[in-house]
């Protein structure tokens, strides 16, 4: 079982910056695991932001290429996701994914979540 615990969501204006971050925690060994962040907008379905995998490459949505950064720190079990030049249709519920996903398709444990909301 693992545990993910994301932090960093709140409200940002538009052309501002903010850091997402995941803890993960439990009986696993997570420099072996594909990493990512999904999100969720109002009345829309759950998608791939970004996700590295456990040698470093990434796929991004094509939306938020040159504008976010996904990495990650095995020694620490976090993953974090920079996010700048942030946009009113970035604000979502984010959400941390790994256990078993692959680059483009999501693992089967999931974190609460964390809402970034971009307004001014």
């Amino acid at each position: 079982q693992v545990q993910l615990v994301e932090s960093g969501g709140g409200l940002v204006q538009p052309g501002g910056s903010r850091r997402l971050s995941c803890a993960a925690s439990g009986g696993t060994i997570f420099s072996r695991l594909v990493m990512g962040w999904y999100r969720q907008g109002p009345g829309q379905q759950r998608e791939l932001v970004a996700t590295i995998s456990t040698g470093g490459s990434t796929n991004y949505a094509d939306s938020v290429k040159g504008r976010f950064t996904i990495s990650r720190d095995n020694g620490k079990k976090t993953v974090d996701l920079q996010m700048n030049s942030l946009k009113p249709e970035d604000t979502a519920l984010y959400y941390c994914n790994t256990g078993g996903g692959s680059l483009e398709s999501p693992g089967r444990y999931w974190g609460q979540g964390t809402q970034v909301t971009v307004s001014s």
